[in-house]
């Protein structure tokens, strides 16, 4: 569900990268600052495709990359080795970088990576915040079947750990804060508007937890979601706070996340009253 729903708003945000004069991203690459404890592993540890969105199996998935980073919660995304072609493979180590976000589009900063580790035929870049690593990608020369430099594995961290200036110019980020005003992990708590493909831009999407605890909530003031099929009732802009309903002390702007014991209605208390986001019903999306 999760994916599905997410996938569908960052497809619909196109951005214009600026190129240097050899074609890479300007700035991608930059000298930077050593983080305090910089990755000692190996740069080629084996990798294994497993089908399950847990942090366990997307370090698994993302080999290096993945031991590369330094998140304060959970890793967010990891990949393991995908082909290039002959004529995609770059002449130089950040030419296959700058193939990683041709490849892949991650929705990831695009300038400011540093070099922590080189070896011959493999180097792992860093997006470091607070001198942390971030965002790791490991890219290798001549593999079997995938002449020149090109990506191989690739991890990052939750999206709120990235830095507020990039998340915000994104526009499908909708980062929500804690109780302590810290900003909450976005596998944990987001939203996100509805695609426009699908005519779902007035309508808003609620994704609570990861996993078996994997829940999503819509607002859907005009009724562009079809309520008999996607909700498990319809949206109501106008209710009473149910008695049982605790403050989960999330914030984004000036919502604030109310829920009962059960989930089954996530409540949004509003400047002008509380509203009641009714839950999506698993396996429906945009498609």
């Amino acid at each position: 569900m999760r994916a599905a729903l997410v996938a569908v708003a960052v497809l619909a945000v196109v951005t214009a990268v600026a190129c240097d004069g050899e074609g890479n991203r300007a700035g991608l690459v930059v000298e930077g600052t050593p983080p305090a404890t910089p990755y000692s592993g190996p740069l080629d540890v084996p990798t294994k495709f497993l089908d399950e969105n847990t942090p366990a199996a997307l370090r698994t998935e993302s080999g290096a990359a993945g031991r590369a980073l330094e998140c304060d919660g959970e890793i967010y995304q990891g990949s393991g080795p995908d082909g290039w072609s002959e004529r995609d493979g770059g002449g130089s180590p950040e030419e296959g970088l700058n193939l990683y976000f041709d490849m892949f589009e991650p929705g990831l900063p695009e300038r400011g990576y540093r070099v922590e580790r080189e070896e011959a035929d493999r180097v792992l870049y860093s997006y470091d915040v607070g001198g942390r690593t971030k965002v790791a990608v490991v890219v290798a020369k001549d593999q079997k079947g995938r002449p020149g430099w090109g990506p191989e594995t690739s991890a990052s961290c939750d999206p709120a750990e990235l830095p507020a200036s990039f998340t915000d110019s994104q526009g499908w980020y909708e980062i929500w804060t804690d109780r302590a005003g810290r900003r909450a992990p976005v596998a944990e708590i987001s939203s996100y508007p509805g695609a426009e493909h699908c005519d779902w831009q007035q309508a808003h999407f609620l994704h609570l937890g990861r996993g078996e605890d994997e829940r999503s909530y819509a607002r859907d003031p005009d009724g562009v979601l079809d309520a008999d099929t996607m909700l498990t009732a319809p949206y109501d802009g106008d209710v009473r706070m149910p008695a049982d309903a605790h403050d989960t002390g999330f914030r984004y702007r000036n919502w604030q996340l109310w829920l009962t014991d059960d989930s089954s209605t996530a409540y949004v208390r509003t400047p002008d009253g509380v509203e009641a986001w009714p839950r999506v019903r698993q396996g429906t999306g945009c498609r």
